[in-house]
């Protein structure tokens, strides 16, 4: 079966052959959706879709085509083996409310094979069909029409609904599908119980499933099942994965959407391909690093415009980048060669995904940036956790304490999810209960300093606004003059209001002053230290603060260097290159002789 076609090739064969058809081609929908608070991500060709389905009208007409970029997570782990990819590309097409069924599998079965779209033998189709279930009759339609397009009896499957029915959701837009299986083997799997070697069962590698026709024609509520007001058609195509079929590639790495990311990859490691394809952790490690630049540049290139972070899309983001991070160490690459290869990227998907080249300098800025903060902590928690690894195999133990993988996220900053991950490659389990009860603890220690030091919570990012907050105050007194102090402070995880003493409105030369400084300071990496020592000897060493009746006795003082040391409870981050980018975006008054600045980091 094997040919040689480009993702280009197959996105331009399958528009051309709908367009004909009478379908309207549609541009690709955001990432990051903007009606849909149930995902956090587009996974599905269909979510941009779901109004439609539900009856409203769509602009262009009832027949319509893509290609729409999707991320999926929820399989995270399994990235690095034949198939499995955080972002990729879906082919579509749709019939809101027109044609149905016949039309819908005819032209799916014509596509296939015809000589001059995918050419696949029709001999080597299986399909299957929804068998039916006590609310929705056997789907004898879709297998009687699958019969007079020649498909023999004994390749047309009936599965349940956990094979044969698809779904937006929880709640939503649903229906019967029939799935499209190429036949890679000819015959059964010998490994496969008899009767078992069949497309949606077979666990032996023998049919892969090329395309999905979903008859939408349901709406789920929580206790009932309604016919929808139309009926609909939704089908969906995995471009990655038709591509390594039609080229007889073994694994969608070796296509023509990820072979110029690898050789970027190993070019800027000093890797040769015959050694990472002799090393299966070398294998994975690069796999890994190019499907999650491609997710990484595709995010932060989407028009609704997301930051790695510490909720939601961001949340996901980050762990892409920082999971980055870990395997380049594996591969011997320097972080920023990873983020430098965001280049080959933007240069394979540019023409077809225009935001990505206009979003270039935002991308690797992005990329370069959570990969610098987060760059010396996989280094001395990685160490750490090998040191207690190994002791624990050489004492015949098979699991880390949950207190060892708190202490390792405590001190080093080291995500729960890398302990786990890395100790798992040992084959050594995690005490995860023990460590979130640890973590509890902490958490409530940490939200009692919080309120104390003018944070809304004892996040990441409200953290990271703290730490510049003493900054701006200490580039401020350089500015300024040493009249100025702190006169209160108001966190939240989106930014930072810091109130100062000043008998009048800042010039915009003071503030660019000011703005500038703090970036300085923050591109130095400066550690920030804390200790503790008695009130009197914390002044006369130079501390200053605001608030002394919270300071008695023995203080807790923080330093950045020798740019600021103050009085603080904390918490803080563990140098200043964690900041990222600073910038001014208000600066007004707020009483008689105090001023009020607003700042934001990106």
């Amino acid at each position: 079966m094997s040919q040689s076609i480009t993702a280009d090739q197959l996105r331009s064969r399958y528009l051309a052959f709908f367009t004909e058809r009478g379908h309207t081609v549609i541009p690709s929908a955001s990432l990051i959706p903007d009606r849909d608070p149930s995902v956090l991500f587009t996974t599905a060709g269909m979510h941009p879709l779901v109004p439609y389905f539900l009856g409203a009208e769509h602009p262009v007409g009832t027949r319509l085509v893509d290609y729409q970029k999707c991320v999926r997570t929820n399989d995270i782990e399994e990235v690095g083996d034949a198939t499995h990819l955080t972002f990729f590309e879906m082919l579509g097409n749709w019939s809101l409310g027109d044609y149905f069924k016949a039309e819908s599998i005819r032209w799916s079965y014509e596509f296939l094979t015809r000589a001059d779209c995918l050419g696949i033998d029709p001999a080597r189709l299986w399909v299957t069909v929804f068998e039916g279930n006590q609310l929705v009759e056997r789907d004898e339609e879709s297998a009687a029409i699958w019969r007079g397009l020649g498909l023999p009896e004994e390749r047309i499957v009936f599965l349940s609904e956990e094979h044969n029915w698809w779904a937006a959701g929880p709640e939503g837009p649903c229906g019967p599908d029939t799935e499209i299986f190429v036949d890679l083997k000819g015959t059964p799997c010998p490994d496969e119980e008899p009767g078992a070697c069949l497309p949606g069962l077979c666990g032996g590698g023998r049919f892969f499933e090329i395309w999905n026709n979903v008859f939408m024609t349901f709406d789920r509520r929580a206790d009932r099942v309604e016919p929808l007001p139309k009926r609909n058609v939704d089908t969906g195509m995995g471009l990655e994965r038709t591509l390594a079929v039609l080229n007889g590639c073994p694994t969608v790495y070796e296509t023509s959407c990820f072979t110029p990311i690898i050789a970027a990859l190993l070019e800027a490691s000093g890797r040769t391909a015959e050694e990472v394809d002799g090393d299966p952790e070398l294998t994975r490690a690069v796999r890994i690093l190019s499907d999650h630049l491609r997710t990484s540049v595709f995010i932060l290139g989407d028009h609704n415009q997301v930051s790695p972070g510490n909720q939601g899309a961001g949340y996901v983001l980050r762990r892409l980048i920082r999971r980055s991070v870990r395997y380049a160490q594996k591969l011997g690459l320097a972080p920023g060669a990873w983020a430098a290869t965001a280049d080959t990227v933007i240069g394979m998907y540019g023409e077809v995904y225009p935001e990505l080249p206009a979003a270039r300098e935002r991308i690797i800025d992005e990329i370069t940036k959570e990969q610098e903060r987060f760059g010396r902590t996989i280094e001395r928690g990685t160490a750490k956790l090998s040191q207690e690894l190994a002791d624990l195999r050489a004492r015949g133990r098979d699991t880390l304490p949950g207190d060892v993988a708190f202490h390792l996220y405590d001190t080093y900053g080291f995500p729960l999810e890398f302990t786990v991950e890395i100790a798992a490659e040992s084959g050594i389990g995690v005490d995860v209960e023990e460590y979130r009860n640890r973590f509890a603890v902490h958490r409530e220690k940490s939200r009692s300093t919080a309120a104390a030091s003018g944070l809304a919570d004892d996040s990441e990012e409200s953290v990271r606004y703290h730490t510049a907050t003493h900054l701006t105050h200490a580039a401020l007194r350089q500015v300024l003059g040493d009249h100025v102090f702190q006169k209160g402070s108001n966190i939240t995880r989106d930014r930072m209001r810091f109130d100062f003493s000043h008998p009048r409105a800042m010039t915009a030369e003071e503030i660019a002053a000011t703005e500038a400084l703090v970036q300085s300071w923050i591109e130095e990496r400066i550690p920030v230290t804390a200790s503790v020592m008695p009130q009197p000897e914390a002044r006369a060493a130079g501390a200053i603060g605001l608030f002394d009746e919270k300071y008695q006795g023995d203080v807790s003082v923080y330093r950045i260097g020798t740019r600021s040391f103050e009085f603080c409870g904390g918490p803080h981050v563990r140098n200043t290159g964690e900041l990222g980018r600073f910038r001014i975006v208000k600066e007004q008054s707020c009483g008689a002789g105090v001023r009020r600045i607003r700042a934001v980091l990106a």
